[in-house]
């Protein structure tokens, strides 16, 4: 068996990146075969995009076209990454400008609805959203207590995993021989009353 000579020693190391190279550019590109090019959206996502703004749904028009539909229920992002803390405060807020760019900072970015949030984001504003589900003044519902216990938010807030435009969900129920709508006294009392819950005048008025 021959000697490799002092030059063709040294021409080892060339010829193994030469050939490692070469099998690496030969490799196909992760994106081949992929329908969906960098950085564009989903047919899902431009659909709800459209059906949160949908004039003809129920609803407010918010200043974001934010589809629940969407984020909840085909990506399953639970009620407390977004809203998050409610279930140790009594309020459920809404989320941040900073969490919503935690995610969206990274893609989206050729829908109209991040093109706002991002404006949002830069002009350093909040965004200022449309109330939907609001009691008196003189009721002191926690939103901790509720979510402690096992109460789902659909229970309120109706199934929001199937809204592209969010909106206060008719519900009416008989009560004594009354009809309570939903968040009236009525229907909270009928609540409780199913679940054992205490149905004292201070549990819910100031």
């Amino acid at each position: 068996m021959s000697r490799l000579s002092p030059g063709q020693r040294r021409a080892v190391p060339f010829l193994v990146f030469a050939a490692a190279a070469a099998l690496v550019l030969g490799l196909p590109s992760p994106q081949t075969g992929s329908a969906q090019s960098p950085g564009q959206s989903s047919q899902a996502a431009i659909d709800a995009q459209r059906l949160a703004w949908d004039e003809d749904a129920p609803g407010p028009k918010q200043p974001i076209p934010f589809s629940h539909a969407l984020h909840a229920g085909q990506y399953q992002i639970q009620c407390l990454y977004c809203h998050t803390g409610t279930d140790k405060s009594r309020m459920a807020g809404v989320p941040s400008t900073e969490l919503c760019m935690g995610c969206h900072s990274q893609f989206g970015g050729d829908l109209e609805g991040v093109q706002i949030l991002k404006k949002y984001w830069e002009e350093k504003k909040p965004i200022e959203w449309v109330q939907i589900h609001r009691l008196p003044e003189h009721v002191k519902f926690r939103h901790n207590r509720h979510v402690q216990a096992g109460v789902a938010c659909q229970t309120c807030h109706g199934p929001v995993q199937e809204m592209h435009k969010l909106y206060l969900t008719p519900d009416t129920k008989w009560v004594n021989l009354m009809n309570a709508e939903k968040l009236k006294m009525g229907w909270c009392m009928d609540c409780h009353w199913q679940n054992q819950a205490s149905v004292d005048c201070l549990t819910c008025h100031y």
